[in-house]
């Protein structure tokens, strides 16, 4: 009787290649943290970096994103790696996508598309469900012609049609059917959430808002005692979480939303906004800050910019900068630029001197400066109860 044979039939991770373009005035450090951040978006995804390749550009190209010279370098390490997949740091046009396909042979993805199977992954309630489908949905719709390229049009004259093209239409209208059925669905849960909130007008409600993976769950969890999802992922909290907490004699409502990022598809915004109306609703926002992170700055731009989208820039703030038992000063650069190294205790007192709104610097893994940041959070909180409820016996 011969040796019995075993095979291994774990799932084994993806091995994935990353492809940014560099354009002009794009620094080395800024290309490697917007590579690294699509490397964290891949490993978040449950995949594995092998390799990344760059092409500095004014513009991608319109055929194959990254130049036919490109593409071949590409091919050839996909080819002798065995790579699983091509990952794109921006979003693809569904002829680049079929040009880069027939190329690499491989699964390719692009921003968007990744981003939409993290949220797709970590969905949790029927609102989020839906929401992730309908972007899904809306990505997939103008793509639909690459799926079936085995069903092309048929050779013949002119006219003659093949039955590729009658298969697409037919998918086309199926996909906008459900387009429009995802959106009665919606309208009909933001009804009910709608609903939710009115019965909750009568307490102050403070948001956590901030970049994704900066430690708004870790900081909701110690506030309201609360066990609310935290990892060190990017999009960990999906669903927004609203808890009561009261701090000393006080109730008011604490809600954790999603993370935002660099590059967020659009449609995938358009999708979530009715997620953000915490934020649009809330008095109170708690800007969350990773101040350990290189380009903190940077992200509190793209944080701002959501905020403005979303019309909540100019809603009273706090910011709070989490983190600071892992801050490094940055290395020294060059003289001749702007960017120059200090330490944190510089960092607060330039940031106190040019900024109006009150900012803290605490360390939620370490508890540090926990109890300073809830008693602003309960003096912001007293002050506007006061202000709507001057009778209130809840405050004496």
């Amino acid at each position: 009787m011969g040796k019995q044979k075993y095979y291994d039939t774990a799932l084994k991770p993806e091995r994935a290649v990353l492809v940014g373009v560099v354009r002009p005035g794009e620094t080395p450090e800024e290309t490697k943290e917007y590579l690294d951040e699509l490397a964290f978006l891949v490993d978040t995804a449950g995949g594995v970096v092998e390799h990344s390749f760059t092409q500095k550009m004014l513009r991608p190209e319109r055929a194959t994103f990254v130049g036919t010279g490109k593409l071949e370098e590409i091919a050839a390490y996909v080819k002798s790696e065995e790579i699983d997949m091509v990952v794109f740091d921006d979003e693809l046009s569904p002829s680049q996508l079929r040009n880069i396909e027939r190329e690499l042979q491989v699964k390719i993805l692009d921003r968007s598309n990744l981003i939409l199977d993290i949220f797709a992954g970590r969905a949790q309630t029927a609102q989020a469900k839906t929401q992730v489908e309908l972007a899904q949905l809306q990505y997939l719709l103008p793509r639909l012609t690459r799926l079936w390229t085995h069903l092309e049009r048929q050779k013949g004259g002119i006219g003659m049609r093949g039955p590729g093209e009658t298969q697409i239409e037919s998918d086309r209208r199926m996909i906008l059917e459900k387009i429009s059925l995802l959106k009665g669905r919606l309208k009909l849960i933001d009804k009910q959430n709608e609903t939710q909130r009115k019965n909750r007008t009568a307490l102050v409600r403070v948001a956590l808002v901030g970049y994704t993976n900066v430690g708004k769950s870790t900081i909701m969890n110690m506030v309201s005692k609360s066990e609310v999802f935290a990892e060190n992922k990017l999009f960990a909290t999906l669903d927004t979480t609203v808890r009561k907490v009261v701090i000393e004699n006080l109730p008011f409502l604490l809600s954790d939303t999603v993370g935002f990022i660099r590059k967020l598809p659009h449609h995938l915004v358009e999708c979530f906004k009715s997620t953000l109306d915490e934020v649009r609703e809330a008095d109170i926002l708690i800007h969350v800050v990773d101040v350990s992170h290189t380009s903190f700055e940077d992200q509190i731009g793209v944080v701002n910019e959501t905020l403005k989208d979303l019309g909540a820039l100019d809603k009273p703030t706090i910011m709070l900068f989490n983190k600071i038992d892992a801050y490094v000063s940055p290395e020294p650069i060059a003289a001749d630029e702007e960017k120059v190294t200090m330490t944190l205790e510089e960092f607060k007192r330039t940031w106190m001197a040019t900024n109006n709104a009150p900012a803290l610097f605490i360390s939620a893994l370490h508890k540090e400066n926990l109890e300073e940041f809830k008693q602003l959070l309960y003096d912001k909180v007293i002050a506007l109860h006061t202000e709507r409820y001057p009778y209130d016996k809840l405050l004496y």
